[in-house]
């Protein structure tokens, strides 16, 4: 049986607003062609010229083969180029094309409007607050992933 204080927990909270976002996110991406899961990769690609599929994995956080099949999706979507580093051959560099740069715009408006909804009715101290929390608390969960994970098992499950 679930600790009935679970669902009033903020890590919990936390989750079911994440979740709320990208569902909402998805619906104002799919008129664009895209996805929410999409996102990191395209903010990391308008900021560089190029990436590898290693460097776009650790900068969106997600595993080599997760990576491996988004990008096959942007590239078929002709949203992303592969072309050959000149150091490795082996090695693909990935780039927007113009169809990915041209929906950047779009995409950020989509995704304003997510933000604006998720937001309606807070102060500006109040956005203020949340985004100094919010920033804190990964901070605290980047800081040292497996000792998190160790001290848990010894310890227990947080109170």
């Amino acid at each position: 049986m679930m600790d009935s204080r679970f669902g009033s927990a903020p890590a919990a909270l936390i989750n079911m607003a994440s979740r709320a976002l990208s569902r909402v996110n998805d619906r104002r991406l799919r008129p664009l062609g895209l996805t929410f899961a999409q996102m990191p990769v395209l903010a990391a690609l308008s900021k560089a010229d190029a990436l590898s599929q290693k460097e776009l994995a650790g900068l969106a956080r997600i595993e080599q083969p997760s990576m491996a099949q988004l990008l096959a999706r942007m590239d078929r979507d002709g949203l992303i180029r592969r072309t050959a580093a000149q150091h490795d051959r082996r090695v693909s560099l990935i780039s927007l094309t113009e169809t990915g740069l041209a929906k950047l715009t779009q995409v950020h408006s989509a995704l304003f409007e997510t933000n604006d909804q998720a937001l309606r009715g807070f102060s500006a101290e109040e956005i203020d607050l949340l985004v100094d929390l919010l920033r804190r608390l990964v901070a605290n969960l980047e800081e040292n992933p497996a000792d998190s994970a160790s001290d848990a098992a010894a310890t227990g499950p947080a109170q």
